[in-house]
């Protein structure tokens, strides 16, 4: 329906006041809701049936569901100029990005070979292969140190992808939902950052000392520079690939002796790892507008590390360059993938000589043009610093940790910051008391809106966010300030009126018992009492006054009480409810919409609000029965006092105000018109 379309519709609803016990009723809430039993659960998931099957294997192996629909003519042409195109700047890049020789790089990232190059360097250092050369010289045997390396970074990929896939199994992609926006592109310009300095050593053809862990960025750009300006290299030295190994490698187990020595970088590999692929993927997910499913991509890395351990590669995720070329280039589906992998197999095979004289400075090139897109991620700047300076604030402290801590470290900093952001907002909500629009049901903020009312006699409090332990003592302080409430008064006051009330009706009955005595008996009315010729009746008003009519006697019977006392009751009442609430003030509802559960210490401080008289709204079934488990509502406190919104909750209220006023013991009933 188009605004055009109801801009002049009325609507009007008529039933009656609906708290939470008539809810239930109307409602018909079920009491036991049948649930699957873990048992049941197990059972389910590991139930070999036909079509559990089918869900399995489309589920991890999704080649097979979109293959079969998969359109030639639609994405054929860009597929296959996208997959050449990766496949080229492939395996060059990949023997770049590391010194490691004689392994074979499928998706190589600059960060990650750096992590796994400092492992492989710590472990096999050059001072341990170095030997006595003739004439008293030192020579480093570059071929058993290279040797040793690999074996380190093929034990370190394989931890690294039995990691990921055991997290992947036990759900971890979990985590992504604490990865922002301007967290993943806060984080992915910071990589891009580490990659172009990575690649800078090429570009300028010096060989800085390596440097892993934090402020890394800053060693080797320092190194760079002393390199550059001190002349450090042959003015005519070019450096190109070099020998590109031929073949792949046979199998092998690598060696679990080194699982020990490597089980923490291999973890903080996997996470990175993880973090990095995960981001690009939704980055472009949100760009394309699909999904990615954070478990199985790390299932999915988890595997290629797993086997590529067994074939001396070492650790792989996205490529940040290469996924940017493939979409650049047109590549849609993974059948462009397909094509590179492809043309990368063939390379090894055959073509590797082909590329050893490639210099090092033109891929360097490559990869600072095709991280373009990453950087032009800083106009994310000045949008953010118009829309939201929170989320500003995390893009820029993401890049900085990034940048500054390296990868792993800076996003542990990232997400703990991020999360720190959204407990200051629960810590700084909006509160605001809520009036009514004329002629409506809607209640809004009074400091907004000019046509939102307060109500006489009622205050409406609402925070913006939700309530838990963290707040709570702050959402109390808030709601006495707002409501203008003074606890110890109002408890006052409320002992006082309960002591009145419970006088009152003793006096009632005793005037009941004295009127139906002086119906039998006239003969012994007291001085009080005055004569008039009517027949015999009795009735007694809202005040507690007992008139009697005995034939042509009319009797009108007033308990006695001392009339100073009553007096300064009644001024002290009224001084003590000024004092106590607001103006007039009798009832407090309490907007609950924000809140999606309820903890212990909210809990205790639902328990102090309720020693005054107040009234929740907008509760969810769930907190309710929190609630319930906590063991919240008693006979003081009952399930009437809750109500599914505002308006019904306003109407209890003035009906039983005017109740209260008329004196009558009976509920009245009310109907709500909407």
């Amino acid at each position: 329906m188009g605004v055009s379309d109801h801009a002049g519709a009325t609507v009007c609803v008529e039933r009656i006041i609906l708290d939470e016990l008539k809810l239930d009723e109307v409602a018909q809430r079920q009491t036991e809701i049948q649930r699957s039993s873990i048992k049941e659960k197990i059972c389910d998931s590991v139930r070999c049936s036909v079509g559990q099957w089918k869900i399995w294997i489309l589920k991890w192996i999704p080649l097979l569901s979109w293959i079969p629909q998969y359109s030639v003519r639609e994405n054929g042409l860009g597929d296959l100029v996208s997959g050449v195109s990766v496949g080229i700047m492939h395996l060059p890049q990949g023997c770049m990005k590391t010194d490691l020789r004689s392994l074979n790089v499928p998706g190589t990232f600059a960060v990650i070979s750096i992590m796994i190059g400092s492992v492989s360097e710590r472990l096999a250092p050059d001072d341990h292969f170095l030997t006595n050369g003739t004439n008293g010289s030192v020579v480093m045997d570059t071929e058993a140190r290279d040797v040793q390396r690999v074996k380190v970074a093929a034990a370190t990929t394989l931890l690294c992808g039995i990691f990921q896939v055991l997290l992947g199994l036990v759900r971890f992609g979990f985590v992504v939902t604490y990865l922002s926006e301007p967290l993943v592109r806060g984080y992915t310009t910071g990589a891009a950052t580490h990659v172009i300095t990575s690649q800078l050593k090429y570009m300028f053809g010096v060989s800085p000392r390596r440097f892993s862990g934090p402020l890394q960025l800053i060693y080797i750009i320092a190194g760079t520079l002393v390199s550059h300006y001190a002349d450090l290299r042959a003015v005519n030295g070019v450096d190109v690939v070099g020998e590109i190994p031929s073949g792949l490698v046979p199998p092998r187990v690598p060696e679990v002796g080194f699982f020990s020595s490597v089980v923490g970088d291999a973890f903080a590999v996997a996470v990175v790892g993880y973090a990095i692929s995960i981001s690009l993927g939704k980055t472009f997910a949100l760009k394309h507008g699909y999904k990615v499913d954070s478990n199985q991509e790390l299932v999915a890395l988890g595997l290629s590390n797993t086997i590529g351990g067994f074939f001396q590669c070492y650790s792989v995720t996205s490529s940040m360059s290469r996924s940017l070329v493939q979409e650049s280039t047109g590549g849609k589906t993974q059948v462009a993938g397909m094509i590179s992998a492809v043309i990368v197999f063939i390379t090894v095979l055959k073509l590797g000589p082909l590329f050893e004289q490639l210099p090092t400075a033109v891929l360097s090139s490559i990869v600072f043009v095709n991280l373009k897109g990453m950087f032009m991620q800083c106009q994310d700047i000045p949008a953010l610093w118009r829309s939201s300076r929170v989320d500003l604030l995390v893009w820029l402290v993401t890049f900085l940790c990034t940048v500054l801590l390296n990868l792993d470290l800076g996003l542990a900093a990232s997400i703990i910051f991020t999360l720190l952001t959204v407990i200051c907002r629960t810590q700084r909500p909006r509160y605001s008391l809520l009036g009514r629009v004329s002629d409506t049901e809607l209640y809004l903020e009074t400091e907004s809106y000019k046509e939102a009312k307060a109500i006489p006699g009622i205050t409406i409090f609402r925070s913006s966010a939700m309530i838990y332990y963290a707040n709570a003592e702050l959402y109390q302080e808030a709601l006495l300030k707002k409501s203008g409430i003074n606890v110890p008064k109002l408890l006052k006051l409320k002992t006082r009126k309960e002591e009145e009330n419970a006088k009152k009706k003793q006096v009632k009955e005793q005037d009941k018992q004295l009127a139906n005595r002086m119906m039998v008996s006239m003969k012994n009315a007291s001085e009080s009492v005055h004569c008039h010729g009517t027949d015999q009746e009795c009735i007694i008003n809202d005040s507690g006054i007992a008139t009697v009519t005995h034939g042509n006697m009319n009797c009108s019977f007033q308990p006695e009480q001392d009339s100073e006392e009553e007096n300064r009751d009644e001024t002290d009442t009224h001084s003590s409810s000024c004092d106590g609430v607001q103006e007039h003030t009798h009832s407090i509802i309490l907007d609950f919409s924000p809140v999606s559960f309820i903890d212990t210490v909210t809990l205790k401080t639902l328990k102090n609000v309720s020693q005054v008289t107040f009234i929740c709204t907008h509760l969810l079934l769930c907190v309710v029965q929190q609630l319930e488990r906590g063991g919240f509502f008693s006979e003081s406190i009952s399930k009437s006092r809750l109500f599914p919104s505002i308006h019904d909750a306003v109407l209890h209220c003035l009906c039983r105000s005017q109740r209260d006023r008329s004196g009558s013991e009976f509920e009245m009933p009310c109907v709500t018109r909407l």
